[in-house]
């Protein structure tokens, strides 16, 4: 039984930003961070297969590509990389890129690589707020510049870069040939809504990935019964003897904790370590109740999020 305030680590990274409010007051001027880890705050405490952080990116990210299970215990690691991210705020011209726009062969991909041409490759897309993208391991990506996106994933740090827009970082281009799915990506999912205050964002045999939208006057059970991250993105909220606000979150793991939201209601993401949706995983017990579970595919405020197609973005980003 576990629930614990999570510790967040911050993450220096040269696409970074220093401004990192309203989600942290802890950044330097000098210093761009670009993660905030929400971790357990007990060394010795078990790994835990998911990471849940935050990613602030001032510049573009490289292009890059994870393997997936079988993949990576082939080359001897531990577990592969499938993520998901939930935007929080993004600038007019900010752009993702997700999977290819058509289907090429390895020696095309890796000759793209080598002219610096891969950009053009890429299905860049504009992201909203609210936006949902999902990033199976083996999909060629990238983020680029003015976002601010909550990233879920498997717990591994295994990161193949294709293309680094000219940065003196380390490029693993045969590994990453080797493991990439050369062609576009998978359609995306609609998001599912789970009653009034429950939204499925994505669900995969790794994680499901929810937000979670509580008013104020309402008080909640919680019930984890396996590994699970809460993260607030608006709101505040006392869960059992922990006060969290924007940016902060909790561990939660074999344990029913109570939720009280906040005089201005709680909105959070929750993920957790299981493949399909948890039917029974929260609970209103203030006495008003809540309607019978049901599943539709319509968003909270609308129809699935569409991107427009953006130009692609230039590979001469400065170093």
């Amino acid at each position: 039984m576990a629930l614990e305030q999570a510790c967040i680590e911050m993450m220096p990274k040269p696409w970074g930003s220093t401004d990192l409010l309203p989600w942290s007051t802890t950044g330097h001027p000098s210093v761009p961070i670009g993660e905030l880890w929400f971790q357990r705050c007990d060394p010795h405490a078990p790994e835990p297969a998911l990471l849940l952080k935050l990613l602030f990116t001032r510049e573009a990210l490289s292009i890059q590509v994870h393997p997936d299970d079988a993949t990576a215990h082939g080359m001897g690691l531990p577990r592969g990389k499938t993520e998901a991210w939930y935007i929080l705020s993004a600038a007019a011209d900010a752009t993702v890129g997700v999977g290819l726009t058509s289907v090429i062969t390895p020696e095309r991909l890796r000759a793209a690589i080598a002219d610096g041409s891969i950009g053009q490759l890429v299905a860049w897309h504009q992201p909203l707020k609210d936006d949902v993208i999902a990033v199976p391991a083996g999909t060629i990506h990238a983020i680029g510049p003015g976002l601010v996106l909550a990233e879920i994933q498997q717990r591994s740090d295994t990161t193949f870069r294709l293309f680094d827009h000219g940065r003196a970082r380390e490029l693993h281009i045969e590994q990453g040939v080797a493991v990439a799915h050369a062609r576009p990506a998978k359609p995306a999912v609609p998001v599912r809504r789970l009653g009034d205050v429950r939204t499925v964002l994505v669900a995969n045999p790794y994680f499901v990935f929810e937000r979670i939208d509580l008013p104020a006057g309402s008080i909640w059970d919680l019930d984890a019964r396996r590994e699970t991250w809460l993260a607030a993105i608006a709101g505040d909220a006392t869960i059992d003897v922990l006060q969290i606000g924007i940016g902060q979150g909790c561990f939660i793991e074999a344990q029913t904790v109570r939720i009280v939201p906040g005089e201005g209601g709680l909105s959070c993401l929750v993920a957790y370590d299981a493949a399909t949706p948890g039917r029974d995983l929260l609970h209103r017990v203030d006495g008003h109740g809540i309607p019978a579970l049901r599943e539709t595919v319509a968003p909270p405020t609308g129809p699935p999020p569409t991107f427009a197609q953006s130009p692609v973005p230039s590979t001469e980003v400065r170093s």
